[in-house]
């Protein structure tokens, strides 16, 4: 069940970072193919493109935070290729050169939203796209997480955050508010453990 202020503050925030027009200005640098030439045991050779982006691979963290009062987390930001613009997910973003998974999404976390994590745990890892892609996407779940400080974005980065409870965040997944495939996964790996520790 949504209470009705809640609905009326999310709708509010995703209406604030809606896309009206989108323009081709210029082709990004940001994400680039790289071609391969891949020869196999069985003396075969295959022609494969790979993705990076930024340079590196794209590998990423996607976290479900709980709040140590037991609300959870949802970002909410500007997704321009989706069929409503905006997204509704989980924190959630690149890990650096030489940064391990625990520590981007720890980072990630508090960047995103100013709340530090207590207690974190990767509850899964896959490729985001094995045929053309070496980047891997690590799940975590974090709980006793304290706001300390305030978001510190990046330069062109939007992003608003809400606290909901299980039974918001619930209702906002049936109904379609979060359609990103990382936030369903890590939703539907930890929907148990979210009822567990709503008690």
């Amino acid at each position: 069940m949504m209470r009705k202020e809640r609905y009326y503050e999310i709708m509010r925030k995703i209406e604030h970072l809606k896309t009206y027009k989108r323009e081709l200005i210029e082709s990004s640098n940001f994400i680039k193919v790289e071609k391969y030439l891949c020869e196999l045991n069985n003396g075969c050779a295959i022609k494969r493109e790979k993705i990076m982006k930024g340079g590196k691979d794209g590998s990423a963290a996607i976290i479900l935070p709980i709040t140590e009062t037991g609300e959870i987390l949802l970002a909410i930001e500007p997704r321009v290729f989706t069929r409503t613009t905006v997204g509704m997910g989980f924190p959630a973003g690149y890990i650096e050169e030489g940064e391990d998974p625990i520590s981007a999404a720890k980072r990630e976390l508090l960047e995103e939203t100013g709340y530090e994590a207590g207690i974190i745990k990767e509850v899964g890892c896959f490729y985001q796209d094995e045929g053309c892609s070496s980047a891997k996407n690590h799940y975590f779940y974090a709980y006793n997480c304290k706001k300390i400080k305030e978001q510190s974005l990046d330069k062109g980065e939007f992003i608003e955050y809400i606290l909901v409870s299980k039974e918001e965040l619930d209702w906002l997944y049936n109904r379609g508010f979060i359609t990103g495939l990382n936030s369903a996964y890590i939703y539907e790996k930890t929907k148990q453990r979210i009822k567990k520790r709503g008690k």
